[in-house]
């Protein structure tokens, strides 16, 4: 191919087609390239049975990989990491299930076993575990819906326990089955806003806690909540209000200062805890609960009772038990992995996307079994970790071992926490997450991202958390599939001085060659994009023919399609360029093809395309294809000049 013998014309190189496949063989290159990019398997190959005994258990149970050669200096780092971790684990984890419209011990329950179980199947070193404010919100909205949490308080645990499980479940199914890349469909742009959104509804939800109001909406969008803090005006507390705003202050002023100076990190990291027993100890000696301040009241003692018995399998709302739990799961996921990953940069290793959800699901389960609901992997509280020097996940163990003295023995001095503490610790934590910075760049960047997150903050602001993730996943998908469906093509100049071919648009120096069109495809061509392709290059050639014969330059003769950036085409796409070809040929002109993929040129060659093209219309490279459009317009040239009559076709 791209040898031109009729006309003299030698080219330099030819496009290779590559050997055909056994089916089998196809399908499994293929399976291994979707399902395992990482090659999990290449540390088994040429290992004995007993070896890859060893080796599996440690793929699966990272602790058995870096257990043995954990060091005392390393637990010396975990240990204070893990204690820094659990002054904000303890209140955080009263809040967060305070959010979620459950007994504020669950909360600490949540703190307990997860982190035990991550520690031995998670791969990230930094990853602090623990209840979320956002899934804490989409369950308290999605499953309250269903089940009041005041009137049928044991029903709706039961039916948060059952969510907890599937989520696990759908977690790590994703994580064994290998469809990771499930998640990815929620974007960059979509979670920046999904996150300001829920973080902004979260705040709107704690003015309950922080006026000492009695009664208030169950919805969580901004206008039902604003009425129902306005036509409540008389159940406002002062007492509340003013407690509140100190220790927001409080706490807002903390995270500034070990914001400005990373050393004191500890500051921010005991600040929570700090509000819990100063509120306390405030409220123990005014008596403020006979004065409307609202208290936790009391915690019993003891570890997690399990929950097995309490999974409601059998209950009519076990369909929105199972569509909260997959939800929440990807959500979570999304902001765990993430969070890992970006910290693992930092320390400049890597981890296991497959893996973390393993170890997601397993702990969810192992939760939802233990008096446990939904965690994740929280970023403020793995900042926490990560600035207080962790070595690795030794630190979860040591925080959990810190929640379970808690849940032996200290559950009593929690009695007089005010909520109005709780509220502000959970305002300070979610006015972290509206990330401004990021909805900026956004704008600078890339205007449809910008537009995904802003309807997904709004949709969440002023619908519902369910319908403004729906909308930021509906408007990605929508980009993806415009993306697929309209992709782009260029035309290719000449830069001056060389035979490099770019598109004219980033290079507006590069010349026009004459004769010549030189067309690319920016993507695969698929049924999806086919029909638009064969109209926008039927486009390009009128367009490019109305601009030559306004100029006055050489007519044109040659198409020429550089296929480098098409990975891959069905036949829909084969009969595109089928089509093309005949438009080109009745127009008058020739179709010439430029650096397709091994794939593409498998496909092309199969389907007979080359054949009807002809093979000397194939080059390896755009400038090879233009220089033998050149030398065919030469020739043509001196035949004309030469031969009056039977002149030589240029298009033969």
């Amino acid at each position: 191919m791209g040898n031109m013998d009729n006309m003299d014309y030698e080219c330099p190189h030819k496009v290779a087609i590559p050997p055909a496949k056994p089916f089998l063989k196809s399908l499994a290159t293929t399976l291994k390239e979707t399902f395992f990019p990482d090659d999990p398997f290449r540390q088994f190959r040429g290992q004995s049975p007993s070896r890859k005994l060893v080796l599996g258990l440690q793929y699966f149970i990272p602790i058995l990989e870096w257990g043995p050669r954990y060091t005392f200096n390393s637990f010396k780092a975990d240990l204070v990491a893990g204690i820094t971790i659990a002054s904000l684990a303890v209140p955080q984890g009263i809040s967060y299930a305070k959010l979620a419209n459950l007994p504020p011990i669950i909360g600490l329950y949540s703190s307990f076993v997860p982190p035990f179980v991550y520690a031995m199947l998670g791969s990230s070193r930094d990853l602090a575990v623990g209840t979320v404010a956002v899934a804490s919100l989409l369950i308290s909205s999605m499953l309250g819906k269903e089940v009041s949490p005041t009137d049928r308080t044991r029903e709706y645990v039961q039916l948060v326990f059952t969510s907890t499980f599937f989520a696990g479940v759908f977690q790590a199914s994703l994580g064994f089955l290998r469809l990771g890349f499930v998640v990815d469909f929620l974007s960059h742009a979509t979670i920046v806003g999904f996150m300001g959104g829920a973080a902004t509804v979260v705040c709107l939800q704690q003015l309950k806690g922080m006026l000492g109001l009695v009664h208030f909406t169950h919805a969580t969008d901004l206008v039902s909540v604003m009425r129902s803090v306005v036509t409540q005006v008389h159940e406002w507390r002062w007492e509340s209000g003013v407690l509140g705003c100190c220790f927001l202050f409080f706490l807002l002023l903390a995270r500034h200062f070990s914001k400005k100076r990373p050393a004191f990190f500890w500051i921010n990291a005991m600040a929570p805890l700090t509000s819990v027993i100063l509120g306390s100890v405030l409220v123990y000696l005014s008596h403020a609960e006979k004065h409307g301040v609202q208290v936790i009241g009391h915690l019993k003692k003891g570890l997690n009772p399990p929950s097995v018995t309490e999974l409601a399998f059998g209950s009519p709302h076990l369909m929105a038990a199972i569509k909260v739990g997959i939800i929440t799961g990807i959500i979570a996921l999304a902001e765990g992995v993430a969070v890992g990953r970006s910290f693992a940069t930092f320390k400049n290793y890597h981890i296991d996307g497959n893996k973390e959800m393993i170890a997601f699901g397993m702990m969810n389960i192992a939760g939802s079994c233990t008096s446990c609901y939904l965690t994740s992997g929280p970023f403020s509280r793995t900042a926490v970790n990560f600035n207080a020097g962790c070595k690795s996940a030794v630190s979860n163990i040591v925080m959990a071992t810190a929640v379970m003295i808690t849940l032996l023995f200290l559950t009593p001095l929690f009695h007089y926490t005010p909520l109005v503490v709780l509220a502000a610790i959970i305002i300070s934590a979610m006015l972290g997450l509206i990330d401004y910075e990021a909805a900026i760049h956004l704008w600078k960047i890339d205007k449809f991202d910008f537009v995904v997150c802003i309807s997904s903050y709004l949709g969440v602001v002023f619908g519902s958390i369910e319908i403004g993730l729906v909308t930021a996943v509906v408007l990605s998908l929508v980009r993806l599939l415009i993306s697929i469906a309209r992709p782009r093509t260029f035309e290719l100049g000449n830069i001056p001085n060389s035979m490099i071919y770019r598109s004219m648009d980033q290079y507006p120096n590069a010349a026009h060659v004459p004769g010549v069109l030189i067309l690319q495809i920016d993507s695969p061509i698929y049924f999806a994009n086919a029909n638009y392709l064969r109209e926008r290059l039927s486009r390009w050639i009128y367009e490019e023919e109305d601009r030559v014969k306004a100029s006055g330059e050489n007519s044109l003769q040659y198409i020429v399609l550089d296929l480098s950036a098409v990975g891959s085409i069905d036949t829909s796409g084969i009969s595109m360029l089928k089509e093309t070809s005949k438009n080109v040929d009745r127009r008058g002109l020739k179709l010439v093809i430029a650096n397709p993929r091994s794939e593409v040129i498998k496909k092309l060659e199969k389907s007979k395309f080359i054949e009807s093209l002809g093979e000397e219309w194939i080059y390896l490279t755009v400038g090879e294809a233009v220089g033998a459009c050149n030398f065919m317009l030469h020739t043509c040239k001196q035949n004309q000049v030469g031969v009056a009559f039977g002149a030589q076709d240029c298009n033969v």
